[in-house]
Formats: structure tokens, C-alpha cells, sequence
């Protein structure tokens, strides 16, 4: 019997909707006559999954009872003795209870394909085998119930169930998931935004990775080898010279014209791994590449055409782009250059040769071949002197014939092709056929060759002792150039490990380049404005040095780019170190350039908040303050104007604004000098075990009673904060809730369960939300909340000057946590508070920074 279709509907997680296009699915089946029943489908208590079940044929699960509980499963038996064409089995990677005749569901499920019943289930992306440990990573939630991979793949089809995280969001905040005592945890756990966004991309990279198989696979099957372009990929060749950024701006611009598309760049590295390349240039390209949008990427191979072609057919590329030969034109046409031999095997892909500044020029860099000058000259002592020896042997042997002196000299002259190379290996095989001749070919003692076989012997031992020299000579230099390469990777290893731990890593490049070159000193310098006025050279600025102060001689200066050059004083380097320094200039390039980055992004940052801080305090001091001042002054100046009697009533009124403005004063300039300690960095946290439950009632102090519900269970665990400065978050955040959402109700909750566990930094954390079902805040505006002085729409000033969100976000800075705000689904900000979970440990607050005060909002 063949085996039965798989159909199964992918989610990225509960509540998107799977069982319910699943029995829609059914009953679109049932509508064409298919014989279809329901052997398991769970609609957990939603009335729109429950509906659909209504007209289909529901087989009766069976009860287990397991531990003195009863539990439903699907009955296996019954749906085979059915044997329906379709059947509905939710739930694919259910572990089923003890005692039933399989461990998995989809164990039972591949009884029923066997049986020649097809099926339909669900599986959400977090119960893939493969995607536990992210998943778990992402929602700290551990998931149990897995099915391997390959047992998914196997399915014959996977409809993939896809809905917005905001959309989620919004179903479950209007219960259409999980009852309503259960929405504020879900909302605040598993199915906060970021999670859902992150099961989201994975579904979809899972499923496409499957696509891709797929595709690969019916390939492969039919042994189709031209590329199908089903997307336009563009590969770049590029040979490590300084033409490849005009290849891959050619390609950019090629890409450009199509909708969509993948950009790759490949440089083909000689299996050698002795190519002429330019460090520099290939880290250059690799960032070009990168910030158009492409990937970069590597190969080997000894013929690089072939290289390029395999790897281009194997991510099913549709066009190619390489560049004009560096070699001159007679030398191109007797060896055929790269792009030519691309072109002509190239098949159906589209191969773009592209002219640059370089192309037929002869440029392309020899190889190194340089053995040392004393190994030669050793090597060509040995060429002559070691026949001469080994014909010496010849002579005390008693008798010899020709082919026992071929052998011998044919070993002298492996002998000196390892140690001197090529050149010398020939001279000694030339010499020691020269020897034979005249010492062991008759007639004896003449270089007259009588016998036309000794002739014919003569030549195939020069011919083979020329083979052996080539052989020997260039597996000699790839082993010498190959223990240079590992030696250069591990030393830029050492060089890149090296800076990481110092605090300056330019500096402490330049310290380990002095080690490693054994220079005096290392220099970094950059190219200054020149005067106009005082023409002249370039006048180049230090940027930073290591090493002796000393002036020295032997100065190498290697030219990083335009603008920049590294200088080592204190000896010659010799060629063979210009590959290392070279890849160490890139290095110091890309060193160079994070640090202006970050040195420009200091001080446009620094300029903003000064330009912002200035401009806001000044209009603060001079509206904000005046208004509760000027609610003093007239109160007082009421009480003591002369004549005048109040009542007693009258008089309270006028003490009670006295006292209102005085506190709204306070409120005002505690908040300012709050934020001018928190821009100056001179906040410091007095940290402290504690539990929420020990700030939420001295924060609530000033809250009217009934306007904030608190939902936290008694076994939170403990954090690591300042009691003062955690009472003083939470207390602005909930006014804050309260002056904009008037009429909502304002909740506080932890996580389900009572650990409200999470991540912070990559370390256990504990989480706080205040939730409000007000007007909330728009997507684009909720960084600009957290600045000083930022105020939702049009509030009156006399509710504040806008700096409660930004001292509760420094504070919380202040003692290692985050603040952050989300959308509460159906309207409304949720504020969410992580902080560390208490290590035990007290810190103290430095002598010179005192820690907060402990203040009622």
C-alpha cells in the first residue's frame, strides 16, 4: 500500500491561528467529497475553532488515567479501524501520556500515512528540535515537547499560518486566546513584542531554508545543472587586487536594475594559498561589499575559473563578473586568462568582462620565490661536489653497470633540489649525466655514446632528474609559504587577541606590532590640512605610537590608505614580513575607523544633549518654576493684605494652594537636580537585595487609593537596587500613568508563575510592568519620551516640566537595569522594569557621590 500525503500547518507561535486553517482546510475537503474526520483537534476553548468542528465527523478520543488523572488522547484504533481518506490530528509534537502504544503523536501519526490515510496536523516553530535552544534562549521559557527536523521535512507539504506580531497582540489582549485572567502575564512573557518577532523570523527562515532544499533537491534529481533564475544573483570575481572595488560597483549598479536580487562577491584564493593579493584591498572590498548590501565571501581551488564557475553554479547565480586580465595581451592569449576560460564554461550564466585601470597592464605580482641566497649557493656547492662524490662510490665498487650509476646519481640529485631548488637541482642533473657518460657509459673515459641505447638511457635520466628537481624544488616552496601563512594567521591572531585587552586597541596594536616586527617603535599617522599659503609636502599628524621615543634610521612606512600611513623605525623588514604588515594595516585601518566613529558620535551626542538641556532648563526656569511661585505669592499676599478678613474656610483654602504649589515646586526642582546628576554622572546606587514588594506602597504614597491594582505574587525573587532610587521609578512612572490615562485602570504585574524571570545582558533578571489602557504612545515617539523635558501632545505645563520618564530611565541605568515602553494591546503604554536578580552582594556608594534620597513622589 503507498504511503499516504503529510500536510502540516506551521506556526510561529500559540494562537496564530493553525488549528483553525487547519479545520477550514477539512471542511473545504468535506465540500469535494473526501471522506474526512476528526481523530484530535484541541480548540482550548475558543468559540470560532469550536465552531468549525460542527459538521465534520469527530471520532471519540480515548480517556488514560495517569496518576490518578484522566487524560484524552487520540484513539489510534478506532481512526484505523475507520479508515477515513483524511484525518484530522492536531498537535504533531504531543508527547503522548504513559501507557499509550506510542511515545510521540507523530508515532502515531506515521501509523496512520503507513495505513494509506492521509493527514493534516499542526506544529508550531518552537517544538523543532533544532530551534529549542534559540527558542528557549529568546523566551526563557524551556519547551519539553520536540519532533526532530527531519521527521517535519518529511511531510509532503507546509503551509506556513503567518500573522503580525502587532496583530497577536491584539487578539489576545481581546481574548481571543487566553481567558482574561490570563492576558497581562502573556502579554508581559511569551508574547511580548520582541519575542514574537524573533518565532516570527525563524518560522520563516526555517521554511525557506525547506524551499530551498526543495528546489536544490529537484535539481540535483534531475541533474540539472544550468542555473535557474528563479532570483538574480549577481558573483563577483575578485583576484585580491585593487581592481575589485571598481567590479563590484559595476555589479551594484547591475543589481540595481532588477527588483530584488543577491549581491556576492567571491575571492578565489589559490589552493596554495600563495596568490598575489593585497590585504588591504580585500579588506576594503569586504566592507564595500558589505555596506551595499551583499555578502563576501571565500573559495579555493587550483584553477580559479573552475573555482568561480562551481561556486556560482552552487548558490545558482545568473550572472558573473570578473574583470580584464592584469597580464599583457601576448601572455593572456598564450595561458588564456581567468575571464576567458569563465566565459567559454560559463554555459547559460551571463559573464560581464569588465575593463579597469590595470587591465593589460602586466602588473599582476609575481610569486615569491625566494628560497634565501645562502640555501642556493649551498644548494649549487652541492650540485657540483655531489656527483662528483657519488661517482667516487661508483669507482670502489668492484663492478657496476648503468643503471646502478643512474639510480645513484639520480638520488644526488633529489638531494640538492631540496636543499637549493631548482636552478641548482638542473646544473647537478646536467653534471651528474655528464659523470655517467664518461665514467660508466662505453666506450669508457670519452663522452662518445656507441650503444644508441646508452643514449636513449642518458636522456630519460636527465629527463627524469629534471621532473624530480621541478617536483621537489616546488613542493619545497609550497611547504616554506605554507608554514609562512600559518605563521602570519597565527600571529594576527596574537595581534587581534592582543589589542582586545588593551584599553586603547590602536595603541595596543602598535605595542604588539614592536614585539612582533622587532622594530623600535610603531607609528600611526594621518594626513593634516595643508596651508594653502605655505606650499609644500603632505604634513602628517601623529595619531598614536608605541615603542622607543628615540629617532631612529631604517624607517618602513606602509601606506594604509589616502590619509593614513604606518611607520615602523628601527630596521629594514624584509620582503617576506610586507604580506604581514600589510594585513596588520588593515587591522589599524579598521581600529581607526571605529574609534572616529565612536569619538564623532560622542560629541554629536554630547552637542545635542547640552543644545537640548540648555534650552530646557532656561524655558523651565522661566515658565515651569514661575507658575507655582506665583500661586504662593498670590496666597501669601491675599493672607497679608491689610483690612481684609477671611474666614476660616476661606483661609484653609488659601493655605491648602500654599501648600499644593509648594509641593509641586518641590517636585520640580527635586526632578531637575535629579537630571543634572544623571548627565553629569554623578549618580551612584547604594545596592541592596530587595523586593518589589518593598518600594510599590512607599511609591504609591501620593496615589489616590483604588487607582492602581497590584498583581504580584509573594514569591518574586529578589533584585539588586537602590531602595531610594527604585521607589523613585516606579513613583514617577505611575503619576505619569495617572496624569495620562485619567480614566483607565492602572495594573502592575510580574510574571506568570511568580519567578518574573528574564534576561538582562545575557544574565537573570526580574521584571516589573506598569500597565495603563490610556491613549498611549505612538511607535515614533517613544524614544523621544525618555528625553528631558518631553511632555505627550499639548499638556498644560502646570502638570509638570516632562522629566519623571527621563530621571526613572537614568535611575534605573544607574542600578544596571532597563527601562523600557511597549504597546498594550487595545490602547494604552505598558512600562517595563528589568532589573538584575540579587547576587547577595551590598555596594556601597562612593564617599564624594551620595546615593538618593528617599522622596514620595
Amino acid at each position: 500500500m503507498a504511503r499516504a500525503t503529510l500536510r502540516i500547518f506551521l506556526g510561529a507561535a500559540p494562537g496564530v491561528g493553525k488549528t483553525y486553517a487547519m479545520l477550514e482546510e477539512a471542511h473545504r475537503l468535506l465540500g469535494r467529497g473526501e471522506d474526512v474526520v476528526v481523530a484530535f483537534a484541541m480548540h482550548h476553548g475558543r468559540a470560532d475553532t469550536r465552531a468549525l468542528t460542527q459538521g465534520l465527523e469527530v471520532i471519540p478520543t480515548r480517556s488514560i488515567d495517569y496518576r490518578g488523572s484522566l487524560f484524552e488522547e487520540m484513539d489510534l484504533d478506532a481512526v484505523l479501524e475507520r479508515r477515513p481518506h483524511t484525518a484530522i490530528v492536531d498537535e504533531y509534537a504531543h508527547t503522548d501520556i504513559p501507557g499509550s502504544r506510542n511515545h510521540k503523536r507523530w508515532e502515531d501519526i506515521e501509523e496512520l500515512l503507513e495505513a494509506g490515510i492521509n493527514v493534516l496536523s499542526t506544529v508550531n516553530v518552537q517544538h523543532l528540535a533544532s530551534l529549542g535552544d534559540v527558542v528557549s534562549a529568546i523566551t526563557d521559557v524551556h519547551q519539553a515537547e520536540t519532533v526532530p527536523d527531519d521527521v517535519v521535512r518529511r511531510a509532503d507539504q507546509i503551509h506556513l499560518v503567518d500573522i503580525s506580531p502587532e496583530l497577536l497582540r491584539q487578539r489576545l489582549g481581546d481574548g481571543k486566546i487566553y481567558t482574561a485572567d490570563k492576558i497581562d502575564a502573556a502579554l508581559s512573557n511569551y508574547f511580548r513584542m520582541g519575542n514574537l518577532t524573533a518565532l516570527r523570523e525563524l518560522a520563516l527562515l526555517w521554511l525557506a531554508d525547506r524551499v530551498d532544499e526543495g528546489l536544490a533537491r529537484y535539481r540535483e534529481e534531475n541533474q540539472i545543472e544550468e542555473s535557474w533564475p528563479a532570483r538574480e544573483r549577481i558573483v563577483i570575481g575578485l583576484t585580491g587586487g585593487p581592481e575589485g572595488e571598481v567590479l563590484i560597483r559595476r555589479a551594484a549598479r547591475i543589481i540595481k536594475r532588477v527588483n530584488g536580487g543577491d549581491l556576492l562577491a567571491v575571492h578565489v584564493r589559490a589552493a596554495d594559498g600563495v596568490a598575489a593579493e593585497s590585504p588591504q584591498a580585500l579588506e576594503a572590498q569586504r566592507t564595500l561589499i558589505r555596506d551595499l548590501g551583499g555578502s563576501y565571501h571565500t573559495v579555493a581551488g587550483e584553477d580559479p575559473a573552475k573555482a568561480l564557475l562551481d561556486f556560482a553554479r552552487s548558490v545558482n547565480a545568473t550572472q558573473i563578473v570578473v574583470g580584464v586580465s592584469r597580464r599583457k595581451a601576448l601572455a593572456g592569449r598564450l595561458t588564456g586568462g581567468v575571464g576567458n576560460k569563465v566565459v567559454r564554461d560559463s554555459g547559460d550564466i551571463d559573464v560581464h568582462m569588465v575593463s579597469h585601470p590595470l587591465g593589460g597592464r602586466g602588473k599582476e605580482p609575481s610569486r615569491p620565490r625566494d628560497l634565501g641566497r645562502v640555501r642556493v649557493m649551498v644548494g649549487f656547492a652541492m650540485a657540483v661536489v655531489v656527483p662528483v662524490l657519488l661517482q667516487l662510490l661508483l669507482a670502489a665498487s668492484p663492478s657496476h653497470n648503468i643503471a646502478t650509476a643512474v639510480l645513484v646519481q639520480l638520488s644526488g640529485s633529489v638531494a640538492v633540489a631540496l636543499v637549493g631548488g631548482l636552478w641548482p637541482a638542473l646544473l647537478g642533473a646536467l653534471w651528474s649525466s655528464a659523470l655517467v657518460n664518461f665514467f660508466s657509459v662505453p666506450p669508457l673515459g670519452t663522452l662518445t655514446i656507441s650503444d644508441p641505447q646508452n643514449l636513449l638511457a642518458l636522456l630519460v635520466f636527465a629527463g627524469v632528474s629534471s621532473a624530480v628537481a621541478v617536483v621537489v624544488d616546488l613542493s619545497a616552496r609550497r611547504s616554506k609559504e605554507a608554514a609562512r601563512a600559518r605563521s602570519e594567521a597565527a600571529t594576527l591572531g596574537d595581534l587581534t587577541r592582543g589589542a582586545t585587552t588593551a584599553e586603547d586597541t590602536v595603541v595596543g596594536l602598535l605595542e604588539q606590532a614592536v614585539d612582533v616586527f622587532q622594530v623600535r617603535r610603531a607609528a600611526l599617522y594621518e594626513s593634516a590640512p595643508r596651508d594653502e599659503s605655505a606650499p609644500g609636502d603632505d604634513v602628517w599628524r601623529l595619531i598614536a605610537a608605541a615603542g622607543d621615543d628615540a629617532p631612529g634610521d631604517n624607517e618602513n612606512i606602509e601606506q594604509i590608505d589616502a590619509t593614513t600611513r604606518l611607520v615602523l623605525t628601527g630596521r629594514v623588514l624584509p620582503a617576506s614580513d610586507r604580506r604581514l604588515l600589510g594585513a596588520f594595516g588593515s587591522h589599524l585601518s579598521a581600529q581607526l575607523e571605529r574609534r572616529h566613529l565612536a569619538a564623532s558620535r560622542r560629541e554629536v551626542m554630547r552637542l545635542a544633549e547640552s543644545n537640548t538641556m540648555r534650552t530646557s532648563i532656561l524655558r523651565a526656569v522661566s515658565h515651569d518654576l514661575r507658575t507655582p511661585l506665583a500661586g504662593i505669592k498670590l496666597a501669601v499676599g491675599g493672607l497679608r493684605q491689610p483690612g481684609v478678613r477671611y474666614t476660616e474656610q476661606e483661609e484653609q483654602e488659601l493655605l491648602a494652594t500654599i501648600d499644593e504649589c509648594s509641593d509641586r515646586l518641590d517636585v520640580l526642582v527635586g526632578n531637575l537636580l535629579d537630571m543634572s546628576r544623571i548627565t553629569s554622572d554623578s549618580v551612584n546606587a547604594l545596592i541592596k537585595p530587595l523586593r518589589w514588594f518593598d518600594v510599590i506602597p512607599a511609591a504609591l504614597h501620593g496615589v489616590p487609593a483604588g487607582r492602581v491594582r497590584v498583581d504580584l505574587l509573594p514569591n518574586m525573587p529578589e533584585v539588586d537596587a537602590d531602595a531610594g532610587m527604585l521607589e523613585r521609578v516606579v513613583a514617577n512612572i505611575v503619576e505619569n500613568a495617572v496624569k495620562y490615562a485619567p480614566n483607565s485602570d492602572i495594573v502592575i504585574v510580574g510574571a506568570a508563575g511568580g519567578l518574573s524571570t528574564t534576561t538582562l545582558a545575557g544574565q537573570p533578571a526580574s521584571e516589573l510592568r506598569i500597565i495603563d489602557h490610556g491613549q498611549g504612545v505612538p511607535a515614533a515617539s517613544v524614544l523621544q519620551m525618555f528625553q528631558p523635558f518631553q511632555r505627550l501632545d499639548d499638556v498644560p505645563a502646570a502638570t509638570g516640566v516632562g522629566l519623571g520618564l527621563a530621571v526613572a530611565k537614568g535611575f534605573t541605568e544607574a542600578m544596571g537595569g532597563t527601562l523600557t515602553a511597549e504597546e498594550t494591546p487595545g490602547g494604552g503604554l505598558t512600562m517595563v522594569i528589568r532589573l538584575p536578580l540579587s547576587t547577595g552582594v551590598y555596594s556601597l556608594p562612593s564617599p564624594e557621590r551620595p546615593s538618593s534620597e528617599r522622596r514620595p513622589a
